[in-house]
């Protein structure tokens, strides 16, 4: 019988083991993007994230013959538990060679660890949180992921399903296309809706000001813990976690894709759309080097799709067509552009108004992701 040895993280040497592992599992996969190494150690480091303000996790390698075999994060997210007075832990970061018995044996450590802290549900992958990357993608493994996106062999599901996981949601990606851009008739229709929208709502749309980064930020935060406070799986963030959140992201911002709508002076709603830097990104190999900073930069300049990331109004003002106001000069930005399209994501399969709107914008359901849950 193979020897396969579980090991609690315990030192950096160790976790930038555990951080390196998913290029042994995806060395031989073109649709991978690898991570920036320097973005996940930053999401780990529980003295600088906010996040474990609040939250507490333990790392753990999987050994199978002396060789690493796999990786699991567990995590007890207070803010979580308080919100929905429930005992739910977490998993995450979670990687793992085509073998039933390493990863069984990673998921009963992670469980291990839950129980004893007091939970009785395990749900993942989220990593850490659902306000970062989270789910297994369920299809489409034959495109690469776009950015802030996971991505994961099929044989995830069978060895997740083969320990006892059932669906708790599916997250739903949807990609608009060119043939929505250049549907006169769909655009001309769209342009009603937005314009009747604007005027009866009396709404100013703006883009960002990032000379004022800090004070955009809380009014987003703001805007953020209002309108998803009933959305499955939403945890208010903090001031703290908001403003690092933003930090992680600031490089990537296009201002002319960061909208806000206004009534009466006063933030009611807001967009972030985000290029896909992982066409970009993936030349990087996870490494910030010279010479493949160069080839980022011209690979940068040739992206053609955004990721529609967060689209949300307050929840007074849900139901009254915002939402096609930002689509709108979402798509008409992009055109100008050059974009050839956008995905949509991610969205609660039960999200129905946000659903219907996607839909009605001609875009189409093209992955999947699945966050699983498994009683302890």
């Amino acid at each position: 019988m193979p020897e396969i040895i579980i090991k609690k993280v315990e030192n950096e040497a160790e976790k930038m083991k555990f951080i390196k592992f998913p290029w042994k599992i995806y060395k031989d996969d073109p649709n991978w993007v690898p991570p920036l190494i320097f973005d996940i150690k930053s999401t780990l480091n529980q003295q600088k994230n906010p996040f474990y303000k609040h939250s507490k996790m333990e790392l753990y390698i999987a050994y199978k013959d002396g060789e690493i075999a796999g990786t699991i994060a567990a995590i007890v997210n207070h803010s979580h538990n308080e919100y929905y007075k429930d005992k739910v832990g977490f998993f995450g970061f979670y990687e793992c060679i085509n073998d039933k018995n390493v990863s069984d044996a990673l998921y009963n450590k992670a469980k291990d660890f839950l129980k004893a802290n007091g939970m009785n549900t395990m749900r993942g992958p989220v990593n850490p949180s659902t306000n970062d990357t989270c789910g297994f993608l369920t299809d489409a493994f034959d495109e690469p992921p776009v950015i802030l996106m996971t991505y994961n062999p099929r044989y995830y599901l069978d060895l997740a399903e083969g320990f006892g996981f059932e669906k708790a949601k599916d997250l739903l990606a949807f990609m608009i296309g060119s043939e929505v851009i250049k549907d006169e008739k769909m655009m001309s229709k769209l342009q009603r809706v937005s314009d009747m929208v604007v005027k009866k709502e009396g709404l100013t749309i703006r883009k960002v000001n990032l000379s004022d980064f800090k004070a955009e930020v809380e009014k987003v935060r703001q805007v953020y813990n209002n309108a998803w406070q009933d959305n499955w799986g939403f945890v208010p963030m903090t001031k703290e976690e908001f403003e690092y959140i933003a930090g992680t992201l600031k490089q990537a911002v296009d201002k002319d894709f960061v909208l806000f709508a206004e009534k009466d002076g006063k933030v009611i709603g807001f967009n972030l759309a985000l290029p896909d830097l992982n066409q970009a990104t993936k030349v990087l190999d996870g490494k910030l080097l010279t010479l493949k900073i160069f080839k980022f930069l011209q690979l940068k300049k040739k992206i053609d799709l955004l990721r529609v990331i967060i689209m949300g109004v307050n929840v007074e003002y849900h139901k009254k067509g915002i939402d096609a106001v930002f689509y709108l000069e979402i798509i008409k930005e992009g055109n100008r552009k050059g974009y050839r399209g956008a995905e949509i994501s991610w969205v609660l399969e039960d999200n129905l108004p946000m659903v219907q709107t996607a839909v009605k914008l001609g875009a189409k359901v093209y992955k999947t992701y699945r966050i699983y849950d498994v009683a302890i």
